[in-house]
């Protein structure tokens, strides 16, 4: 079958934002989870940490086989290709081969034994011949609905946002690569349409939306499991290596998790759900990592890339070196059929610079923090770590270590953004923490106009207790002549913090 390309909707700024938080809160439930992967459920009180460790030699925020298998699909579908074609199907199963040879740092007993019977074969009918493997293991043990092809199926919902029926077929071609019985494929098409409609529209309903995209003779026993998870709480979903209560325990956790308040001036957002939710399922204990992976693919995709902690975006990474820009990249330009905009984005090499001219002045507060923009050099102005509140390309400030270049999802637009309010206050922290670790930050955005000086003045306001207004008015003073053009949405948001 030739090569084929997804038909793709448009999104807006929002759902674009949404689209790159799938994979990258996946992610980062993943690296949330292993640290208690098969261990003791958590003590009350005891809040999850990417400490590392976990069944492997795993390093803080690194995560595990759930996301490194989702890269293996990612690196496919970032192409725009359709992933029920013979190639590209192969195309997944090559990458499947590749990671167990290159960084399988843990593997499923079900996938391994699938894998391990085609480690000799290569090239065009690979995808079949696993597929034939994963029918033989089913027909000599009846025991292959693991969780294993719902923890890395979360690309698959992202290259057909338009196309929810081809969306249920794809899900389950990629599922029966090494998991036949079809109820782990139905776990798989539940949870695409669940992300589906999380990223369109910014709901959960999509999961239950999905019993429609499922053969008829088996929706009232899902809806069943889906009323179970809803009635009880995640902790009852253990052991959860079964498809079934794996996708349980996550849907639980998200449900059962109260959505917090939006009050910012309390330090409270309703996007926080997010981390509270994958807290939850790591929670649940037993295949933690696994599950929060599961969970953390739907919750980015219902708050978006930027309700993800920048904390975790900093630190996240794994094979094949991945990191929380990359996450972001392949997620997005699954959703855009492999296309990237005018200028290049996502995936170009420098960001195009604004018609502005370079800007470098110090903090009024703390001359360790550098206001700059696109135009900026981090090595002359001393930097040793960038916060970036606009788009970057992959090569921009690659003088400053990557584990220093952190970078928000921050639209310059009234209207545009999904969770302003946490964005500003996660980038004035960030700044606040890496200059306890003594680093000397350049803080910028394309023209250091606008949301340079919003996220400025919410770091005055943290660490001297000034006002948010006198903060800007200050800071309007230092950069008026500069083209201060604070848009009128950035302002509200400093002053409501």
């Amino acid at each position: 079958m030739g090569e084929l390309m997804t038909a793709t909707v448009p999104l807006d700024a929002i759902q674009s934002d949404r689209a790159a938080g799938v994979l990258l809160a996946a992610a980062c439930g993943d690296a949330l989870g292993v640290p208690y992967e098969f261990q003791p459920p958590l003590a009350a009180g005891e809040q999850p940490e990417m400490r590392g460790g976990g069944l492997g030699p795993y390093a803080p925020g690194e995560y595990s086989d759930d996301t490194q298998m989702a890269m293996c699909i990612a690196e496919v579908s970032a192409t725009g290709a359709d992933l029920r074609s013979s190639d590209s199907l192969d195309r997944i199963a090559g990458n499947f081969l590749r990671w167990k040879r290159e960084g399988a740092s843990d593997m499923g007993a079900q996938t391994r034994q699938v894998l391990g019977a085609v480690s000799h074969v290569g090239g065009a009918g690979i995808a079949a011949a696993m597929r034939d493997a994963a029918a033989e293991l089913h027909r000599r043990t009846g025991l292959t609905a693991g969780n294993g092809s719902l923890m890395r199926t979360a690309p698959v919902a992202l290259a057909y946002l338009g196309q929810p029926e081809a969306l249920a077929e794809a899900a389950r071609a990629v599922s029966e690569l090494t998991h036949h019985d079809p109820l782990a494929a139905d776990a798989c098409v539940l949870w695409c349409a669940g992300i589906r409609r999380a990223v369109l529209d910014g709901t959960f309903d999509g999961v239950r939306e999905g019993l429609d995209l499922l053969p008829a003779g088996r929706r009232d026993q899902w809806s069943g499991w889906l009323a179970e998870a809803e009635s009880k709480p995640p902790e009852q979903f253990r052991p959860n290596g079964f498809v079934i209560p794996a996708l349980q325990a996550a849907w639980s956790a998200i449900t059962h998790t109260e959505i917090p308040e939006h009050d910012p001036g309390r330090g409270s957002f309703a996007c926080q759900h997010l981390e509270h939710a994958l807290a939850a399922a790591v929670r649940v204990g037993d295949d933690t990592d696994t599950v929060a992976a599961i969970a953390g693919a739907l919750l980015g995709a219902r708050w978006g890339s930027s309700a993800v902690p920048l904390a975790w975006q900093r630190i996240v990474h794994g094979w094949p070196n991945r990191r929380a820009a990359d996450l972001n990249r392949l997620a997005v330009l699954t959703a855009q059929g492999g296309r990237t905009d005018h200028a290049g984005w996502p995936g170009c090499a420098r960001a195009p610079r604004p018609a502005v001219a370079p800007l470098m002045l110090a903090h009024p507060h703390d001359p360790g923090v550098i206001l700059g923009n696109l135009h900026t050099d981090a090595a002359a102005a001393g930097a040793g770590a960038v916060v970036s509140l606009c788009r970057v390309g992959c090569h921009d400030f690659d003088d400053v270590a990557v584990a220093n270049r952190v970078s928000t999802w921050l639209v310059d637009q009234p209207g545009a953004n999904a969770q302003p309010h946490f964005v500003v206050d996660q980038a004035a922290r960030m700044v606040l923490e890496l200059r306890k670790e003594g680093h000397v930050v350049l803080l910028h955005c394309a023209a250091g106009q606008s949301r340079t000086p919003a996220v400025a003045a919410r770091y005055t306001t943290l660490t001297t207790g000034m006002q948010a207004r006198s903060a800007l008015a200050e800071l309007r003073g230092l950069l008026g002549a500069h083209g201060w053009t604070l848009n009128p949405e950035l302002r509200q948001v400093v002053e409501q913090l």
